[in-house]
């Protein structure tokens, strides 16, 4: 009898992990090995577990999942890692790929969707949502840099200019134009407008 596909959870929501968990323990052939609610959470887990395939929030505190995937991929490349999203826009699909990601997929998906694309992905494949791949094809590379990513989503979170400055190591005036160049790229006329209009996108 063939060995099990080890699998690791990593899901803030802790009813939708468990509901992850649920469904995925009961699939023949597959043992949910451990499950984390934390990106900072990840390596530690899978270096304790060996998963064959992670799957990962891309939303989570500590770390974002594709921060941990990149830390996992590079840490112990033989897990092959599958990312989950229920975030709008396509923008988060390049780094994901970037960071070593084997999967790409929706929350909005099928029980038998998830399950087809972790066998997938545990036997050397690559599953990416249809209708997300098009679009990241269609929208081209993220306008924003790293910085104006930074930026914005301490902006998201509520951070004054000052404290952004402070924070970064930057003068106000450097973080106004790291805002002002976000803007023009979004063509948004504040910079909240800015942030939500990243976030629709998928770019933060």
């Amino acid at each position: 009898m063939p060995e099990p596909l080890r699998l690791l959870i990593a899901e803030d929501v802790d009813l939708v992990g468990e509901a992850f968990e649920a469904l995925l323990a009961a699939e023949a052939g597959i043992e949910v090995v451990a499950r984390v609610t934390r990106g900072d959470q990840v390596l530690r887990a899978a270096q304790a577990h060996r998963p064959d395939v992670a799957l990962l929030d891309i939303d989570m505190p500590g770390k974002t999942g594709i921060e941990a995937c990149a830390e996992l991929t590079a840490a112990l490349p033989e897990c092959k890692v599958m990312l989950l999203t229920a975030l709008p826009g396509s923008g988060h699909l390049p780094r994901a790929l970037d960071a070593g990601a084997s999967g790409y997929l929706v929350k909005s998906m099928t029980a038998r969707q998830l399950i087809d694309g972790i066998r997938s992905v545990a036997a050397g494949g690559t599953v990416i949502d249809p209708a997300l791949a098009a679009d990241a094809l269609r929208a081209g590379p993220n306008p924003l840099t790293d910085r104006e990513r930074e930026i914005l989503r301490l902006v998201d979170q509520g951070v004054s200019t000052s404290h952004i400055a402070e924070e970064l190591f930057l003068s106000t005036g450097t973080v106004r134009n790291y805002l002002s160049n976000a803007m023009t790229k979004l063509d948004a006329v504040s910079r909240i407008e800015a942030v939500r209009t990243a976030r629709q996108r998928g770019l933060l």
